[in-house]
């Protein structure tokens, strides 16, 4: 909190708002800020919540000292006094009913309502937005790797492709289009004000969710492949088509529910808490089936169909990609929520 106000009255308003916990925490002054080095300022921000008796441009030397520190800071404020602190923000957000027409177009947001508390709604609806779009990126660039060294991979061996370009289509279109549509709609998770703010330069993925991907997109690959190759010699090309087709399908169902977390196991949030997932998964084994059992499906996608003793296959290498990313979430392969920053 930085006030104009008394020393003595700041601190009794932090203690009711809850920012200090009694009346010996510190509070910094304006004179204090005037006669400190700027390295020293730096240190004392880090554990001082409450500053009185501040001018703007105390403010902008609070705001220097917290990013010097690699803070993500925003400034809340209605007078003219504190539009070259919000312009300094990284976030600066003006009061949309007392806040003067100054302060407004210094902002780079407005709060409608004047109540602190919508300033922590629109930073969880953000933070769930962005998650969101983060599972979705994640979900399809790694089934799409995997679809990928597949193909490169019987190319460079020399053997026949294991899936022809309509069964390529159907899991690009279909299977993926049930299972990123639920991604995007994933409720909030429990922690998600825990974690630390993102990095402004960080892009969609980190290194951590790229490593994921190195790690699960070539475990998709050999599984399809592997499987396709055990076929291909015991059995006929079609039934091999057929059972890599599916194998690819089902380890993207799979994979789905992967998507849900990046580093805690999925029990963590509830298995049944995105029901919305469950029907698209269920949406795009019903489908698969239709492909694979019906004529017309076996006429247009050259598929035919499969027994019990292929589905176990299929189920049992493509669950794969769920147990050992359940394994290295447990064992904090992926990163823990105390260096997420570092993303």
């Amino acid at each position: 909190m930085i006030t104009g106000d008394h020393a003595l009255t700041a601190q009794a308003i932090a203690r009711q708002a809850g920012i200090v916990s009694d009346y010996s925490s510190d509070v910094l002054t304006g004179r204090d800020i005037d006669g400190m080095p700027h390295e020293q300022l730096q240190e004392r921000v880090k554990s001082v919540s409450v500053f009185a008796r501040v001018s703007p441009a105390h403010k902008l030397k609070i705001l220097q000292a917290l990013k010097a520190n690699g803070e993500i800071v925003a400034m809340t404020g209605d007078g003219i006094n504190d539009a070259p602190a919000l312009k300094g923000a990284d976030i600066g957000v003006a009061m949309g009913r007392a806040g003067t027409q100054v302060a407004k177009e210094a902002a780079d947001m407005v709060l409608a309502d004047d109540d602190f508390a919508t300033i922590i709604h629109a930073i969880e609806d953000g933070r769930v937005t962005f998650s969101n779009l983060q599972r979705v990126v994640f979900f399809l660039i790694t089934t799409n790797l995997g679809e990928i060294i597949t193909l490169a991979a019987a190319l460079v061996i020399g053997m026949p492709l294991p899936l022809t370009a309509i069964m390529i289509l159907w899991v690009n279109l279909v299977t993926d289009g049930a299972c990123t549509v639920p991604l995007g709609v994933e409720p909030k998770h429990w922690d998600v004000l825990k974690q630390p703010p993102r990095p402004p330069a960080a892009g969609v993925l980190g290194l951590k969710l790229i490593r994921r991907m190195l790690i699960l997109a070539p475990l998709m690959a050999a599984g399809t492949l592997g499987l396709f190759v055990y076929e291909l010699y015991a059995g006929s090309a079609k039934h091999a088509q057929t059972v890599a087709f599916t194998t690819l399908a089902a380890f993207q169902w799979f994979h789905a529910i992967n998507a849900r977390t990046n580093y805690v196991s999925i029990l963590s949030v509830g298995l049944l808490s995105n029901l919305w997932l469950w029907m698209g998964i269920g949406v795009a084994v019903i489908l698969q089936f239709l492909v694979v059992y019906t004529p017309f499906g076996n006429l247009l996608f050259g598929t035919e169909p499969l027994v019990a003793l292929d589905w176990l296959l299929i189920v049992g290498v493509s669950s794969l990609i769920l147990i050992i990313d359940e394994i290295l979430k447990r064992l904090k392969v992926h990163g823990t929520l105390a260096n997420r920053t570092s993303q």
